[in-house]
């Protein structure tokens, strides 16, 4: 499907002002499900851009928020490299928890609204984005949820006090979820992934699982990680889930 990708919009958050929205969606006449997507800790950075065109050519409204609307203006892209790094891991810890929860109730609300979409609605994400499409998840009506790569799920460390609570809510989840790890990354190591899959188990979730020959960001697609290969593939499952879940009657 030829898409736009030219649109925003600046979507309230309670209790922390604006929340810049990236929409990519089918350009021709009809409606879609929606899919928010949450960002690695650069924000909307080109990669981004490109998955987010990918997944809505394939006829999904795709929203991409930027995840530190509270700490940087709108339109901010952090580097991949020293400076933009730090910055994303401090924030990343800077911001509460509460905060992140409410950003991922104010983009679903935006996309069930949206004269585009159906509706119906899945969570994406990758990196800190993966954990944070998880916990969106948790809200009601998400039907499915692709979490590739999440961070510090397994260390309970994501937000403000590094003290989430996502290994505790699991047994809450009722869409059905895609875990999607490199094997040589060492952001959630073999014991990481352990754990996490433990407590899916554990609260006898839906869940598909998937463990790669990659490294951490092997989807981004500029740098010395990205595997097209795997990216592929790894797109497909994705939208299978979505399609099974998201097209049923």
């Amino acid at each position: 499907m030829i898409i736009r990708s030219d649109e925003f919009e600046d979507v309230p958050v309670a209790g922390s002002g604006p929340m810049r929205v990236h929409l990519f969606r089918p350009a021709g006449p009809g409606r879609f499900p929606g899919v928010l997507f949450f960002s690695e800790i650069y924000q909307v950075t080109d990669p981004i851009r490109r998955l987010a065109a990918l997944l809505a050519g394939q006829g999904y409204v795709v929203g991409v928020p930027e995840v530190y609307h509270e700490h940087e203006p709108p339109g901010t892209v952090l580097r991949y490299d020293a400076p933009g790094t730090d910055r994303g891991n401090a924030l990343k810890f800077g911001k509460a928890l509460a905060g992140f929860d409410a950003d991922a109730a104010a983009g679903l609300a935006f996309l069930r609204a949206h004269p585009a979409s159906t509706g119906r609605l899945a969570t994406f994400g990758v990196c800190l984005g993966g954990h944070l499409a998880f916990r969106a998840a948790l809200h009601p009506g998400v039907s499915a949820a692709a979490c590739f790569y999440p961070t510090d799920i397994h260390s309970g460390t994501l937000g403000l006090g590094r003290a989430d609570d996502t290994l505790a809510r699991m047994g809450e989840l009722e869409a059905e979820t895609l875990f999607v790890f490199g094997r040589r990354d060492p952001h959630v190591p073999f014991a990481g992934r352990e754990v996490i899959r433990a407590r899916l188990e554990e609260v006898g979730a839906r869940y598909e699982w998937h463990e790669v020959e990659a490294a951490h960001a092997f989807l981004r697609d500029e740098g010395p990680r990205f595997d097209p290969a795997l990216f592929l593939q790894a797109v497909g499952w994705t939208l299978a889930l979505f399609g099974r879940t998201l097209h049923a009657a």
